[in-house]
């Protein structure tokens, strides 16, 4: 199973992220904003990031665009729980950066599953 980190502000998020994928069987670490995100990546490694896209300090944009310029090919999911004009800026802008997923907070166990699925297709 991938290794996954979830990077969000939201601690009550983050706490049901880390529990829905350790169930599926994913080690899974958390961190609370981008910076500690990448700090924890560099660190631990994962195959697969999901990131919050509205954050402080550092935006899940700006996280994507530090993690393809070492790992080009680690897949990314961005997700967001506002559909305010400023985050579905932000969700397009993460798909332009590389995010292989996008997620809608809130959301269910099958999307949550489905977009990390997705983030590894099968190998022929």
């Amino acid at each position: 199973m991938p290794k996954i980190l979830v990077i969000d502000d939201e601690a009550a998020v983050r706490k049901v992220m880390v529990r829905m994928l350790t169930s599926a069987g994913h080690e899974v670490t958390a961190a609370p904003d981008g910076v500690e995100g990448l700090r924890v990546w560099r660190e631990l490694g994962a195959d697969l990031v999901i990131t919050d896209v509205h954050m402080p300090e550092m935006d899940g944009v700006q996280v994507i665009r530090e993690l393809r310029a070492t790992s080009p090919a680690l897949p990314v999911i961005a997700m967001s729980g506002s559909g305010s004009a400023r985050d579905l800026e932000l969700l397009r802008a993460a798909e332009l950066v590389g995010a292989v997923g996008l997620l809608g907070k809130p959301f269910s166990w099958d999307e949550l599953m489905g977009a990390v699925a997705a983030a590894f297709p099968a190998e022929i």
